[in-house]
């Protein structure tokens, strides 16, 4: 399990006339990253620097670049920031326009870090477990009793198909499955079928 960013979201900051602008994505690839930093420094074309930090779960892959700040200052704080609150799949961006005044080793990482746990503090966190996407087969007449079991146990229908039989999508963890399948297999749920159709990481 992980924690990550339900969409993007930003930040900015004034330390000593220089502006730092955050601003933190989804990602799910390396390709991801790179099309996120290409838009981001055609948005800020006359910025001094782009610095950036990134987590992937996959492979666990975990990379930064300070773009030209003293070494340390600025991508290596907003990584370890990224791996203290676990996030992945996450790409964070900082924006600096330079005010003129030097910060030093220490206002750098103060800002670099500020400006990083802001655009954080504004997204919406939400957490990733490796689970499954079903479809579920019921009757028409057992619709709404097994609609009613997964509100209470907090499992979101992704999709309903209304064709011969009721063809539900759902996501789910592999306890959530285990209890579907043992209530079915008890007939304290009326289900036809249960297909898996991939696993996959999902939010819960």
């Amino acid at each position: 399990m992980f924690n990550t960013i339900k969409e993007t979201s930003s930040a900015e900051i004034v330390e000593k006339k220089s502006k730092f602008i955050a601003n933190i994505f989804y990602v799910e690839s390396i390709e991801d990253v790179e099309n996120k930093l290409k838009e981001i420094r055609k948005k800020y074309y006359d910025a001094k620097h782009n610095c950036f930090a990134f987590r992937l779960d996959k492979d666990n892959i975990s990379r930064f670049s300070d773009d030209g700040e003293p070494s340390g200052t600025a991508g290596s704080p907003m990584l370890n920031i990224l791996e203290g609150r676990n996030l992945s799949n996450v790409l964070v961006i900082v924006t600096r326009y330079f005010g003129g005044i030097l910060l030093g080793t220490g206002g750098l990482v103060r800002a670099y870090s500020d400006a990083t746990i802001k655009a954080i503090e504004n997204a919406n966190i939400v957490s990733k477990v490796f689970g499954n996407v079903v479809n579920i087969e019921v009757e028409y007449k057992d619709l709404d009793n097994f609609k009613y079991y997964l509100k209470n146990e907090n499992i979101n229908i992704e999709d309903i198909s209304y064709v011969e039989k009721i063809i539900i999508k759902i996501e789910l963890t592999d306890e959530e499955l285990k209890k579907i399948n043992q209530l079915k297999n008890e007939r304290k749920l009326n289900i036809n079928k249960i297909d898996i159709i991939t696993k996959k990481y999902i939010l819960k």
